[in-house]
């Protein structure tokens, strides 16, 4: 009787069968899996639908309106504010220039502060064990300082420095010989204005994702590094061989944040640019909508810009994803590793028999 009981009770313990296909059944709804679902993935979704979702749509309602933004009373225009504001030729120039801030600054950026931390980290000596150069430390806390200055004072300061008559750029320049530039209008000139903005943005955030490419190349194990040189390979090479498939979803990330800050730049053109720079060469899609609601008072067509910013956010993340997934990264470079482990587990086998 004791073994009929002990084999029913262990029979009993067994997990349910597969059903059929070989879907394991589904669990059933408990009251400790209700509380779960609801505290760790109830709340979190209505904090999104309530301050991310529906504030979106309300703004595409608000877009489809004459709202004058100081009053109760507006009419309901459908989609004349989006046929406005594409037939506007300053916000069509500032959407090109937006476009351009969007390939420029992130491309420089990352390519700086990759070349950075690469320096930091693998720049030591040539022999031996792979290292960074002495002083790490120092450097990246000095890489990392123009992050730490708030973004209107970066630009209130940039501005200081660009100015033709008192400003340090011109005084530089000019002890060293360069007399064209006695008086030259950095923020004044359409050929310079949007460099001279680009390299502000440029400065103010390299440090930061110097600092992120370092934690990040840390990460990769040494012996990666150690077998790299071994095969003869230089710093340049190990950086395109090894460092960058190591640290791929990392540069992909830095690229997502940096075009969309990009895209937006309100605080620094606000600080240098009030005015969006000469012949609107540097006035972004947020700068134009900011002037189109406080100034025009026209808060239906300055909403109708603010979705249109945002669709072009989704569009940019969309096409970072795709680029990496299209040249082998994400799920994709996933998958190609499976079959070799595949085959791997499968010579394993065949040695084992």
């Amino acid at each position: 009787m004791k073994e009929t009981t002990t084999i029913s009770d262990t029979a009993s313990r067994r997990p349910a069968p597969a059903a059929r296909g070989g879907r394991p059944r589904r669990r059933k709804l408990t009251f400790d899996r209700v509380t779960f679902f609801l505290a760790f993935l109830g709340v979190p979704l209505t904090i999104f639908v309530l301050f991310v979702l529906y504030p979106f749509v309300q703004a595409i309602f608000w877009a489809m309106t004459d709202w004058r933004g100081f009053s109760p009373d507006y009419e309901f225009i459908g989609l004349d504010n989006f046929t406005k504001m594409f037939q506007d030729d300053v916000f069509l120039k500032a959407l090109r220039n937006i476009a351009l801030l969007a390939v420029c600054v992130p491309l420089v950026t990352l390519t700086l502060a990759l070349g950075v931390a690469v320096a930091v980290t693998l720049g030591g000596p040539s022999r031996g064990p792979v290292r960074g150069i002495k002083g790490a430390s120092f450097y990246r806390i000095v890489s990392f300082f123009p992050y730490v200055v708030p973004a209107i004072i970066v630009g209130l300061v940039w501005a200081q420095m660009y100015d033709p008559n008192a400003g340090l750029i011109n005084g530089i320049l000019t002890g060293l010989g360069l007399d064209q530039f006695d008086t030259f209008a950095w923020l004044g000139e359409t050929a310079s204005a949007m460099p001279a903005l680009m390299f502000v943005i440029v400065w103010g955030l390299v440090g930061f994702y110097a600092v992120l490419f370092i934690a990040a190349i840390k990460g990769v194990p040494a012996e990666l590094y150690e077998a790299a040189r071994i095969d003869g390979a230089g710093r340049f090479r190990m950086t395109l061989s090894v460092t960058l498939p190591s640290i791929r979803d990392t540069v992909q990330t830095g690229y997502i944040y940096l075009g969309i800050a990009a895209l937006d730049s309100f605080v620094y053109v606000q600080a240098m640019l009030p005015g969006g720079g000469p012949n609107n060469s540097t006035l972004t899609i947020s700068q134009r909508l900011f002037n189109v609601a406080f100034a025009k008072q026209q808060f239906g067509l300055a909403t109708a810009m603010g979705v249109v910013l945002a669709v072009v956010t989704l569009v940019f993340a969309a096409l970072v994803f795709l680029v990496n997934r299209l040249t082998g990264g994400g799920e994709g470079e996933g998958r190609r590793k499976t079959p070799g482990a595949k085959a791997r587990r499968a010579a394993a086998k065949g040695g084992a028999q």
